[in-house]
């Protein structure tokens, strides 16, 4: 399911630039401020797991797609499918807690 560490260093890529945190539009308008968690590349793509302040009380995630537009600029995409959506917080679980034999 995830990469092998390989991709350790440019995966980096998103907290180098705007550190711990990123801020993003919500589909309201309004700006929603998430602390970066994890940089993972799961089947080959790259992902952001995020985590705003009202989530952190419930223990939840939101995993985001890193993409380059064409001016190399990193963007993250909402990730839609539910199968993808899995398989990004499972790799996450997996790097939280080292191994997939562990709750």
């Amino acid at each position: 399911m995830a990469d092998n560490n390989q991709d350790r260093n440019k995966l980096s890529a998103l907290q180098q630039r705007y550190g711990d945190s990123v801020e993003l539009l919500a589909e309201d308008g309004s700006s929603v401020e998430y602390r970066i968690l994890a940089e993972l590349s799961v089947d080959g793509r790259r992902y952001a797991v995020l985590q705003a302040e009202a989530m952190k009380q419930e223990d939840e995630i939101e995993p985001f797609r890193i993409v380059e537009d064409s001016d190399g600029e990193l963007q993250l995409e909402s990730v839609t499918d539910e199968d993808e959506w899995e398989n990004v917080a499972e790799a996450y679980d997996d790097l939280q807690f080292g191994s997939e034999d562990q709750p």
